[in-house]
């Protein structure tokens, strides 16, 4: 009998212990890899299916497990340990950086540079280069077919077909499905404030250049991706346009220009051009919307020039406040005959000169300080070499070769030699700030560098002009620039403009050349009128005191509080104090000039 956990020699072991696994005679798997389907499931036998079902959620948990560790390493190999080269196309070998920013004083954006998508082609690629130039201008409609089809039928592999699409013109453009047209990454420069300050920044072209204005003269730190900031203060440049588009249109003038200038560190604050244009559309301008009149153009400035004449004739000894000219006939100088406008037709004192703008008075004054002296002085104030400032843009002085008297007689009220408006600025700043001249500047200064400048006047002679310039709009011919609180100081000039045959009569370049607070200048303001035309309000005139300096006053009336200058009341005695001048009555025991025989004769 058989006793259970026995078994006879012979005979069959249990099937608890030795019984074979179903299959394993014949040709079937062998017997581990069959325990491994059984284990799986994949096969009969005597597995549990609850055991199998978690077996393979493991297996399956692994296999997942390796397949994102085997993409980890993948992954930690590319981006840290071996990095490939990223391979360019043609389009895309050639593009800059990021073109830098240009920002105001202030931080706010001026240009910036935007991602934009641009569509090209492989002319080889392109089944039908004359359908597809069909096509494609159907949905582009500035793209003209004809051009397209020629650079498609062309031999080139790298053709442009728009540059700096939309999105909307890229979803159009890549549905049509043509082959061999692809998309690239670009910049596009953009201008968020359109015109308002097109003539200082310029523009750069399609691809990123600098072509004129701040964009071309820091174009190598701009296309490096350097952010420049420009002393600019947008506000101001916003009401400067303003007020010069108004006095424009009031007076039909055929152009406008003005500065701000700081006269303590010479930075611009604000410099606009008028017509002017949108640096974000240049070629829809014409040429003389990007003409910039403060820096390129160059004008006889008229008797702005005066105050340079004084401050010479002060500076040098020549002259005193007291000295007197006779200004009661006109001057003859050979076939020219200089004359006052409403002379008073006597002998004048230095004040007065500068009040009435004599031209009379002004030339006797330049005639007794001399040709050397008139000409080393203006070259001092930086009045005889184009301007140094930080746009291509700058015209060149137009100074008289060989420097004669005659010449030394015009220029001493504004004829006769013509300069760039920012140089004008300029030298006002020095004649106001106490005598040191700072070149002006579109940078943002520190106050280091603010500090540094040459003395060119001494204070005394500064402190003069600041009292004759205030009599000017106290008295004088600058009284519509008056802005209560304020003390406004400045020069009016009215120049007939020249052309073939001589100068114009009707032709005239008006400017008002200010500065303000009097008693403790602060701000140059320059405005300036092409070719005004007289109005009823202004009685039939156009000069410089109807044209100019009401512009001035307004705008001085705007940026003042802006820069929080307080008004203060201009005849108390502390003001008084610093601008009040004494103005003599011109009498011949006051003079001290004479002109040479044979050079000039007065006749009436």
């Amino acid at each position: 009998a058989n006793i259970p956990g026995t078994h006879s020699p012979g005979t069959n072991p249990p099937a608890t212990e030795s019984a074979p696994w179903p299959g394993d005679a014949g040709a079937g798997p062998s017997r581990p890899r069959r325990r491994w389907l059984v284990w799986l499931g994949l096969s009969t036998g005597r597995a549990d299916p609850v055991e199998t079902a978690h077996n393979r959620l493991l297996l399956g948990a692994g296999l997942f497990a390796c397949g994102f560790l085997a993409i980890g390493l993948r992954l930690l190999d590319v981006t840290l340990i071996n990095t490939p080269e990223p391979r360019l196309t043609a389009a895309r070998k050639n593009i800059p950086v990021d073109r830098g920013a240009i920002v105001d004083r202030n931080g706010v954006l001026l240009a910036t540079s935007l991602p934009t998508i641009s569509a090209y082609a492989d002319p080889r690629k392109v089944p039908n280069p004359v359908e597809a130039a069909k096509r494609i201008a159907k949905v582009l409609p500035d793209v003209k077919e004809e051009t397209l089809r020629a650079r498609l039928t062309g031999d080139r592999t790298f053709v442009f077909i728009k540059r700096n699409l939309t999105p909307r013109q890229q979803i159009e453009v890549n549905r049509l499905g043509i082959p061999g047209i692809s998309f690239q990454r670009e910049d596009k420069r953009v201008y968020p404030q359109g015109n308002l300050i097109s003539h200082v920044l310029g523009f750069s072209d399609i691809d990123n250049q600098g072509i004129s204005g701040v964009e071309k003269h820091f174009n190598e730190a701009l296309r490096g991706g350097e952010t420049i900031q420009l002393a600019i203060d947008i506000r101001v440049q916003s009401i400067l346009r303003q007020e010069l588009q108004e006095a424009q249109a009031k007076f039909q003038a055929i152009g406008s220009a003005g500065m701000v200038m700081d006269a303590r560190t010479g930075e611009i604050l604000g410099m606009v051009s008028l017509p002017d244009f949108d640096p974000n559309e240049p070629g829809a301008a014409p040429e003389a919307a990007r003409f910039n009149r403060n820096t390129l153009g160059v004008y006889e400035m008229g008797s702005t020039f005066k105050l340079l004449n004084t401050a010479m004739a002060l500076e040098n000894g020549t002259a005193t406040l007291t000295s007197s000219y006779d200004a009661s006939k006109p001057i003859q100088f050979g076939r020219f005959t200089i004359h006052d406008y409403k002379g008073k037709n006597r002998w004048l004192s230095v004040p007065e000169i500068v009040m009435y703008s004599s031209n009379l008075g002004s030339a006797r004054m330049a005639l007794e300080a001399g040709m050397a002296t008139q000409r080393a002085f203006l070259d001092r104030m930086r009045m005889l070499s184009p301007p140094k400032l930080e746009l291509p843009e700058i015209g060149k002085p137009m100074v008289p070769q060989p420097w004669r008297q005659i010449n030394t007689i015009t220029i001493a009220f504004g004829h006769g030699i013509a300069v760039t408006p920012v140089q004008t600025v300029g030298a006002i700043g020095a004649l106001v700030n106490g005598g040191v001249y700072l070149p002006p500047t579109l940078m943002l200064r520190d106050q280091v560098e603010a500090a540094v400048g040459d003395r060119v006047i001494s204070p005394k002679t500064s402190d003069s002009l600041r009292r004759l310039m205030r009599l000017v709009v106290e008295q004088g011919s600058g009284k519509a620039a008056a802005t209560p609180g304020y003390v406004v100081g400045g020069k009016t000039g009215t120049a007939e403009k020249s052309g073939r045959g001589g100068y114009k009569e009707k032709s005239l370049f008006t400017s008002f050349l200010s500065a303000f607070p009097m008693h403790d200048p602060r701000y140059v303001v320059l405005v300036m009128m092409d070719e005004p035309k007289a109005t009823k309000e202004t009685f039939g005139y156009a000069t410089a005191g109807y044209t100019a300096a009401p512009s001035v006053g307004k705008i001085i009336g705007r940026i003042g509080p802006l820069f929080g200058i307080p008004p203060v009341d201009e005849n108390a005695p502390e003001i008084r104090r610093l601008i009040a001048i004494d103005v003599p009555h011109g009498s011949p025991s006051g003079n001290r000039t004479s002109i040479a025989a044979g050079d000039a004769r007065a006749t009436q």
